[in-house]
């Protein structure tokens, strides 16, 4: 058995956060049904053609769901959305703002007909304040969070090179229905859960917000090296390789100096005798630390730092992690299928003693039939609706 395994979670969802946090109740057995636009579908699936003619960001974040065309605009569509919603347990919705009040979803819409079930809303800034109707796309949400003005390089703020903002609120949405599940496990009633991706990326942001408490002065942007903490970040080898390290205490420094940069009076020079004045000192120490480096090759350099036990790693590309000798050792990699062929996934990081459900990226509207045949509707009514461009 899975912890989901019995629960249906009906949605309405496109890009990225919906659909990651849908993604991840299907992993551990919920039944998703995934509500697409007939003909078109979710936008996420035009994004690129880079896996077989398949778009990177769906198949990494539909996997296990069942598409079901149907335009939600249509009037036959409110009589499908209710019955769906009578065998549902969760509602998933992030539609543009106001889009599922209009279309009769809203919990207050919904509670008195099905009071156990759990509505989530996911949207860019929250279901009021003045900012509740922006639309809003995870690099926009990287701006207003305050992200962008502490990432990248002192002359030029840089995005994330994920989908930053997007995943903070997929899994936020994803541990708050776990939680309403559970308490709905105790008093039989549902929910409402408006999850705000500002809201949730400002979480986030909590150490350079308190950095900058009463007023100081931010942290500055220092490209891949920390902004507060040196030695922490990339240096180069001798062979162009490039090393990233980090150090967190003073124990750590007193081993970094005499067994990787062997120099041990260094651990006492009084320009570098605390963090702050590493900091404050670090294009001094980055000389001391380059000229040590220069002469050395990568590996020799991961090898005195792992001597001396000092956190490391190497600066892979998507390439290299394709091949990790850590992921293949763990045994991550598996396979899924999909409407081009089967291709590797890793395995969602769950507890070992479940099996996580690793079933096929569906194609647009594939088990739309067999929804609409579970609901009653016989093959003269689907071809109907159909010929309606209902479904």
């Amino acid at each position: 058995m899975r912890p989901l395994d019995g629960i249906t979670v009906v949605t309405l969802e496109h890009a990225i956060a919906a659909p990651l946090c849908t993604r991840h109740l299907a992993d551990l057995g919920a039944r998703v049904i995934k509500i697409e636009r007939p003909g078109v579908g979710d936008f996420a699936r035009a994004y690129d053609e880079r896996v077989r003619g398949l778009a990177s960001h769906f198949v990494w974040t539909n996997r296990s769901k069942e598409s079901l065309t149907l335009d939600v605009k249509h009037a036959q569509a409110q009589g499908v959305l209710m019955q769906l919603l009578a065998r549902a347990d969760v509602l998933v919705q992030n539609l543009a703002p106001g889009a599922a009040d209009r279309l009769g979803l809203s919990f207050d819409a919904l509670r008195e007909r099905f009071p156990r079930l759990i509505v989530c809303d996911i949207s860019g800034y929250g279901a009021d304040g003045p900012y509740r109707d922006k639309k809003a796309y995870d690099l926009l949400i990287q701006a207003e969070s305050g992200f962008l003005s502490v990432t990248g390089t002192q002359q030029e703020p840089a995005k994330a090179g994920c989908s930053i903002a997007d995943i903070s609120a997929g899994m936020y949405a994803y541990s708050n229905i776990l939680a309403a599940l559970i308490a709905r496990g105790r008093t039989g009633v549902g929910c409402r859960i408006d999850v705000s991706m500002l809201e949730c990326m400002a979480e986030w942001m909590s150490f350079p917000l308190y950095y900058t408490f009463g007023g100081a002065q931010p942290p500055q942007r220092a490209g891949a090296a920390h902004a507060t903490i040196y030695p922490y970040g990339p240096f180069a080898a001798g062979d162009g390789k490039t090393v990233i390290l980090g150090l967190q205490n003073e124990r750590e420094w007193e081993a970094f100096c005499a067994k990787v940069l062997l120099q041990p009076a260094l651990a006492t020079d009084p320009r570098f005798a605390s963090n702050s004045r590493r900091t404050a000192a670090r294009d001094e120490l980055r000389a001391i630390i380059d000229t040590v480096f220069a002469g050395l090759t990568a590996e020799q350099v991961i090898e005195r730092l792992d001597h001396a036990q000092i956190a490391n790693a190497q600066l892979n590309t998507m390439h290299d992690v394709w091949q990790h000798p850590q992921l293949e050792a763990r045994h991550r990699w598996a396979n899924v299928k999909t409407p081009a062929g089967d291709i590797p996934v890793l395995r969602p990081p769950v507890p070992d003693a479940i099996a996580p459900r690793l079933d096929p990226v569906p194609a647009l509207g594939e088990h739309t039939e067999a929804i609409m045949a579970e609901l009653g509707y016989g093959q003269e009514a689907i071809d109907r609706l159909r010929a309606e461009r209902a479904i």
